[in-house]
């Protein structure tokens, strides 16, 4: 789906069409399928009124919405199932967005209008700064965490979720950050039962993020993963959710 520069500029105006740009290309196509009893679908409008209710909602209120189940099985999982690779919003695909979005002192490749070839980051998960530069050797360093981990995410509901619907949670900015790259490979796909960011600062609005992202895509949590959170959100009870 490409988008013009017009729809482009609207939609960084504000928050409000922001969010709702955002949910408009990640979701697109999605409302022509038909929903059956096994295939959850996510309508854009149900996604608008979840985002508008995030944004005075605090993540310990959220959190209460979320269903607590087991596992279930990984069987059958694949994470072709949610993409075959990087969505684009503008001609320009989400890895590079999301480092335009969360890189300081960016600068594009020469010549073109979307390749990040070096920035730095102040990386949320370690309180570390990181230059990045583009390449083979270098590239590594920065990643574009899931916050929600894909594998997490399948079995805790996107099995039943459609695959446009997988799609869209893969590529939605609200669950995409950039990252310390071994710090991301040593989460893994663990939920935070298993896993929290070293940085403890930036640990109350980790989980908040998590908790939006499972409350829009309609995933569950587990009873220690819940445990978890609440645990990290006592120290932060007024902690809002993030809408993007």
């Amino acid at each position: 789906m490409l988008i013009s520069t017009k729809s482009l500029n609207y939609f960084k105006s504000s928050a409000t069409a922001k969010t709702a740009f955002l949910l408009a290309v990640v979701l697109a196509g999605s409302l022509s399928q038909p929903a059956t009893a096994d295939v959850i679908q996510v309508s854009l409008a149900d996604r608008a009124s979840v985002a508008l209710a995030n944004s005075t909602t605090s993540a310990s209120q959220a959190l209460k919405k979320l269903s607590v189940k087991g596992r279930a099985p990984k069987t059958g999982y694949s994470r072709s199932l949610f993409s075959d690779g990087w969505g684009q919003i503008a001609n320009c695909d989400l890895r590079n967005y999301i480092l335009e979005r969360d890189l300081q002192s960016y600068k594009l490749r020469a010549g073109e209008s979307c390749t990040v070839a070096s920035g730095v980051l102040l990386d949320p998960y370690t309180a570390k700064k990181i230059k990045f530069v583009r390449g083979v050797a270098t590239s590594y360093k920065v990643q574009i965490d899931h916050v929600v981990a894909v594998s997490d995410a399948w079995q805790k509901g996107a099995q039943k979720l459609s695959a446009s619907v997988r799609k869209a949670f893969y590529n939605d900015p609200l669950n995409l950050l950039a990252v310390d790259g071994p710090t991301n490979s040593a989460k893994g796909d663990g939920d935070a039962a298993t896993w929290l960011p070293p940085n403890k600062a930036f640990r109350c609005k980790y989980v908040a993020r998590q908790v939006a992202v499972k409350l829009r895509y309609h995933l569950w949590v587990t009873s220690a993963e819940k445990t978890a959170i609440a645990g990290v959100l006592r120290s932060c009870p007024t902690q809002k959710l993030p809408t993007k």
